[in-house]
This record gives C-alpha cells, sequence and structure tokens, in this order.
C-alpha cells in the first residue's frame, strides 16, 4: 500500500516541476499544504471526478489561489480530466492551468481565486446556500442536500478585511458544514509576517462564533484526520482548523522561507529536494502506485450513485419537489416566468405611477419574488433604503434556514462575495444590495462575477447627487463609469417603472454574467410608449421621442435624466429633436449594426448626452464634437432640486447644449 507521505510527496514534485517549468510560480504553499490536502481528499472529500458536476458533491475551494499547483495536482491525480501535459503548461497561453485557478478552465474548479481573501467569502457563499438548500428541499428521511465546503487559506487571506466580514457573518448563521484550514505558516511576500501580522486568531474566529482546533501539525496526518473528523462532528459551528506547516516543505535550502513563496526553486535545489523526499522519479513523473493511490474514480462514482438511488426514493416521494430541485440546480427558470413577468411590464405601462425607481424596484420584487423560488436576496444593513425587502421575503437565520433573504449587516465586498459563492453553489439567483457610492468597497467581488459568468444581482440605490443632503460622501459621480467599463457586466439605470421592470427581467433572465440595477431615490416621471418602445426597452436603449424626418439631434439621456431630456426636447421648437432613452448601453451595443443605426444614425453627429454622473464614459455615443451634460467634479450636500440646479441638471442648460452642436 502506498504510504501517505509518498502520496503527498506527489503534490510536492508536481507543484515544483510545473513551476520550474513555467519560469514563474508559487512551489511553497503547495509543498507545505500537500499533507493536509492528502488526508482532505483522500479521507473526507466526497467528489466524483467522473461528473464534477454533481450536486450533492462536497466543495473545495483554494482561497491562496496562487498556489493554484497545489488544486491542479489534486485534479490530476485524483481523476479529473485534468491531463499530465496540462501541468506541463501552466501558466501559459489558453491553457487548463493558468496562474490563478480559473473557473471554466479546469473541471473541479469551483471558484476563480487569486484575490485573497474572497474564497473564503465565497465558501461561506457556498456554505449557507447549501444550508438553505437543505432547509427548502429536505424532508424527513430524505437529506438530498447534505454536503461540505472546504476552505484552504493563508495569512494572505486572514488579513484582507473581506475574510473578516464573511466569516463574522458564517459564525451567525451557524454555517457547520463549512470547515477551513489556516495554512499557518508565518511566511508572506515580505518575509515573517510576525513584522505586520500578530492577530490573535483562533481568539478572532472564536469570538465569531466559530470552533476552533488550535496547534494542529500540518504535517502530522493523524492529527489532521482528528481535527477533521472533530470539525465534522460540530454542525452547528464552522470549523476553522489551524495548522502549523513549514513552506516549501522538502525544500533543503528554501523551506520555511519567503524565497519559495513566489518563485520557482531552481534546479539544483529540485534536485537535492527529490533527494531529502526520497522522490526517485524525473519531473512531471508519477508512477502508477501513487496514481491508484490517489483515484478517486470508483468511489467518486458510487459514492454518486449512492446519492442518485435516494433521490430516486426522494422523488417517488416527493415528485414536484424533485422537479424543482432538478430545475433550480439546472439554472433553468419556471416556464411561465417570461410570460408572466412581460404582463407585469405591460401593466407597469399602463399604469403609469410616478415613483423613485428604488420603490419601482420593490414593486417589482412583489411581482417577481412568487414567481422565482430559487431568489436568495439581501443588503448590506439598507433594507429600509434599497427597498429590497418584499412581502414574501422571510430572513435566514442559524435556527430556520428556511427563508429567501440574508441579512448581511455592513459588509458591502463580504456580501457581494458570498453571492458569488451561492451562484457558483447552484440553486439560487442571489441579489445583494448598497448604496451605489458603496460599490467601491465591493468592486473587486463585482470583478469577479464578470469574470467568472456568474447570474448575481447586484442592487445599487441612491444613484446620484440626487440623493441630497447626505453630501458628496454619500453621492457617487464616477461609479457608473467603473461599472460599465467592467467587461461582461450590463449595468442598467432606468427611468421609470418600466424600465426598473424590465432591468430586473433581463437580469433574472441573463445566465452568463452580472447586471448592476443603479436605481434612483428621488421619484422619477413616468414615459409615455407604444408597444413598440415597449419592446425595444430590452434592447438597452430605444427611441423614446422622435421628430420628423432625419433628426436635427439627438438627446441621449439614463435615468433620472430621462425626465429632464424629454423636457427639454419640448422646449426646442426650431430644431427636429429625437430623444434616446438608453437604460443599459452594453445590451444596446450587443445588438445588430442595422438597430444601432435605426437608434442612433451615423449621419446625425450633434448629440447631446444627459447624466449626472461622470460625463466622460459618454464620448463613446456623442464624439469629441458632441456635447454632453454631466458631472466633472464632485457633489455637495443640499436638496437635490438644489444641485440639480447647482450643477447645470436644467432644461435651459440642455437646451443651450443642444444649440451648441446643432
Amino acid at each position: 500500500m502506498t504510504s501517505r507521505t509518498e502520496l503527498a510527496n506527489a503534490i510536492r514534485a508536481l507543484s515544483m516541476d510545473a513551476v520550474q517549468k513555467a519560469k514563474s510560480g508559487h512551489p511553497g504553499a503547495p509543498m507545505g499544504m500537500a499533507d493536509i490536502a492528502e488526508v482532505l481528499w483522500n479521507d473526507f472529500l466526497k467528489h466524483n471526478p467522473n461528473n464534477p458536476e454533481w450536486a450533492d458533491r462536497d466543495r473545495f475551494i483554494l482561497s491562496n489561489g496562487h498556489g493554484s499547483m497545489l488544486i491542479y495536482s489534486l485534479l490530476h491525480l485524483s481523476g479529473y480530466e485534468l491531463s499530465i501535459d496540462d501541468l506541463k503548461n501552466f501558466r501559459q497561453l489558453h491553457s487548463k492551468t493558468p496562474g490563478h485557478p480559473e473557473y471554466g478552465y479546469a473541471p473541479g474548479i469551483e471558484t476563480t481565486t487569486g484575490p485573497l481573501g474572497q474564497g473564503i467569502a465565497n465558501g461561506v457563499g457556498m456554505a449557507a446556500a447549501e444550508k438553505v438548500l437543505a432547509a427548502q428541499f429536505n424532508r424527513d428521511g430524505h437529506d438530498i442536500v447534505d454536503h461540505y465546503t472546504y476552505v484552504f487559506m493563508g495569512d494572505g487571506c486572514m488579513m484582507e478585511g473581506v475574510s473578516h466580514e464573511a466569516c463574522s457573518l458564517a459564525g451567525t448563521l451557524g454555517l457547520g458544514k463549512l470547515v477551513a484550514f489556516y495554512d499557518d505558516n508565518g511566511i508572506s511576500i515580505d518575509g515573517e509576517v510576525e513584522g505586520w501580522f500578530t492577530d490573535d486568531t483562533p481568539a478572532r474566529f472564536e469570538s465569531y462564533g466559530w470552533q476552533v482546533i488550535r496547534n494542529v501539525n500540518g504535517h502530522d496526518s493523524e492529527e489532521i484526520k482528528m481535527a477533521i473528523e472533530t470539525a465534522r462532528e460540530n454542525t452547528t459551528q464552522p470549523t476553522l482548523i489551524c495548522c502549523k506547516t513549514i513552506i516549501g516543505f522538502g525544500s533543503p535550502n528554501k523551506e520555511g522561507k519567503e524565497d519559495c513563496h513566489g518563485a520557482p526553486l531552481g534546479d539544483d535545489e529540485i534536485k537535492l529536494t527529490r533527494e531529502r523526499l526520497g522522490w526517485e522519479h524525473g519531473p512531471f513523473e508519477v508512477p502508477a502506485n501513487v496514481y491508484e493511490g490517489w483515484s478517486a474514480k470508483d468511489k467518486g462514482a458510487a459514492a454518486e450513485q449512492s446519492w442518485n438511488d435516494k433521490f430516486a426514493a426522494y422523488a417517488a416521494a416527493y415528485p414536484e419537489l424533485a422537479a424543482e430541485f432538478e430545475r433550480r440546480m439546472k439554472g433553468d427558470l419556471p416556464a411561465d416566468f417570461a410570460a408572466k413577468a412581460q404582463a407585469y411590464i405591460e401593466e407597469c405601462q399602463a399604469k403609469g405611477d410616478v415613483v423613485a425607481s428604488r420603490k419601482a424596484s420593490q414593486n417589482t420584487l412583489n411581482a417577481f419574488g412568487p414567481l422565482l423560488p430559487e431568489f436568495l436576496g439581501g443588503s448590506a444593513d439598507l433594507a429600509g433604503s434599497n427597498l429590497t425587502l418584499w412581502s414574501g421575503a422571510k430572513g435566514v437565520s442559524a435556527d430556520d434556514a428556511s427563508g429567501n433573504y440574508l441579512f448581511y449587516g455592513v459588509r458591502e465586498f463580504g456580501m457581494s462575495a458570498m453571492m458569488n459563492g451561492i451562484a457558483l453553489h447552484k440553486g439560487f439567483v442571489p441579489y445583494g444590495a448598497t448604496f451605489l457610492m458603496f460599490m467601491e468597497y465591493a468592486r473587486n467581488a463585482v470583478r469577479m462575477a464578470s469574470l467568472m459568468k456568474q447570474r448575481a444581482i447586484f442592487v445599487y440605490t441612491h444613484d446620484s447627487i440626487g440623493l441630497g443632503e447626505d453630501g458628496p460622501t454619500h453621492q457617487p459621480v464616477e461609479q457608473v463609469a467603473s461599472l460599465r467599463n467592467t467587461p461582461n457586466l450590463e449595468t442598467w439605470r432606468p427611468c421609470d417603472t418600466v424600465e426598473s421592470a424590465v432591468a430586473w427581467k433581463s437580469s433574472v433572465e441573463r445566465a452568463d454574467g452580472p447586471s448592476a440595477l443603479i436605481f434612483s431615490r428621488q421619484g422619477l416621471p413616468h414615459q409615455a410608449r407604444d408597444a413598440e418602445q415597449l419592446a425595444n426597452v430590452a434592447k438597452g436603449a430605444y427611441i423614446l421621442k422622435d421628430c420628423e424626418g432625419t433628426p436635427d439631434a439627438i438627446i441621449i439621456a439614463t435615468g433620472s435624466e430621462v425626465g429632464l431630456a424629454m423636457d427639454a426636447a419640448a422646449a426646442i421648437t426650431d430644431k427636429q429633436v429625437r430623444v434616446v432613452s438608453m437604460p443599459c448601453a452594453e445590451v444596446f451595443c450587443k445588438q445588430d449594426a442595422a438597430y444601432i443605426e435605426s437608434v442612433l444614425p451615423a449621419s446625425v453627429t450633434a448629440r447631446v448626452a444627459v447624466e449626472a454622473l461622470h460625463k466622460d464614459y459618454w464620448y463613446k455615443f456623442v464624439g469629441l464634437n458632441g456635447a454632453i451634460v454631466g458631472m466633472e467634479t464632485f457633489g455637495e450636500s443640499a436638496p437635490a432640486a438644489d444641485l440639480f440646479k447647482e450643477f447645470g441638471f436644467t432644461v435651459e442648460n440642455v437646451v443651450a447644449a443642444v444649440n451648441s452642436v446643432a
């Protein structure tokens, strides 16, 4: 029988070989955590390399994603479709083994990690999803949702603020199936962390409500095994297993030093390491007995078959629930959602309510919520301002996780990263809200949702200087431009109840990426539309007010400034003026050339954009010779009406802008 040491040494050898071949990478963490990984993956992890998408698999996250060769080695050795040639292609263009784990590149990668702290936050989201899904679907004698989330994390993750946010909430929610391993090796890029990181980490996690297992020898398999068993016995608290390890374990001259953190060991040191470990095989050579010791294919297939049998019994007893579970895990929407959502949009057009778009958003949630049991909403302590609670919302708690709404507390970054974990877990469409200004705290998690193409809906209210008296600290100016410039993110800024409902429908139906919904604090006028205009809202931009013949000028506006644009157009009597509402520029730019030309004909170069946000984005649509009524500075503290006048958002100023170009 192959020894645990030899199995772990296979990880060390593959990791140092791949980093050396790539001439870049991080061998230290994989070599230091190899023994922990061997015990977890061979003795506890429930997974099936034959089917990486099995619904009830355990989730494994490498939060310290720079140690990516650890997870690539694990996936290769245990039998996933990740070949030795893929490992040889580590960090090369279009390989399945990029420098940090990337969701969607290699099977078995549960999330993209690298920005430290977000992996553990994703894990908290996955564990929350498991707990809520179990509460919603499990029945007596039928535990079809019953899996763990395991996270590896290092000193860097512990230092990042987002890990504090998410781990604090994990304790409050009692996520007993979340087990995190702290790789306490005392080293980061700059050297020994005691110069800048002296927290009592175990005490901190105990204060969060976690079970903490201290001082585990990360190179002693029996200690590691006992710690995991203890963690799994506690179903009411998440567990932190604090593992003392040696970074670069096995390297005679570099172990325990920052030298092995982020650079190849070098050919000479690798030779010495092989000798010290007793690894008598060449680069990328793994003997058959080691592959046999690692293979999880048969065990994984048996585990999934056992679950399939359980699910068949569940389906016989609860056929409707079983069908609903399968639908939600596939990410399919209810068959009647599109038609019912469209009916609500038409109802909004007929009613013509004049409300703030944040209120229009809540009205839409009240309409869509009963149609979407997969909704798992929340807000970062601003539910009463974001208006994200709807009539059927029920809070999730440690004692009762059957709800559909998470009270995230003042944790914008943690909330957003958890939403990504919830989306990745599957079974839910997560949405979470804060003021648009505080998107800044969560910026990187929004970027990660876009990078991973996840259906997460970020709700941002109080969208401009229009929020008024709270002043420039709370008044967003540059944030929407930043969101619009994020690849694969669709940013909606609706002008009334109709566009708000369309924005929600589009975001829910979008399966290949996230959406940002930008809503106002102040009331917005309703806009009249015919059937064609109503249908064109979903195209991202459309002609809201047209003129006879070819326009002399086009005014483009979004959100709260659409009403202003309409008033300005009405005040212009000596020119033919078209008004275009553009609630989502990204969606509009995806339309075919004929539609884009029909809305913004190239021949009409006299264009004015109006938006109470940073102006520079709009040169994309008005050209260098166009005019933009927008923000160039931060706002001020004053009532909204005074601010709009102060910063030039008046009919007179928009008319003057039109006259300056046409």
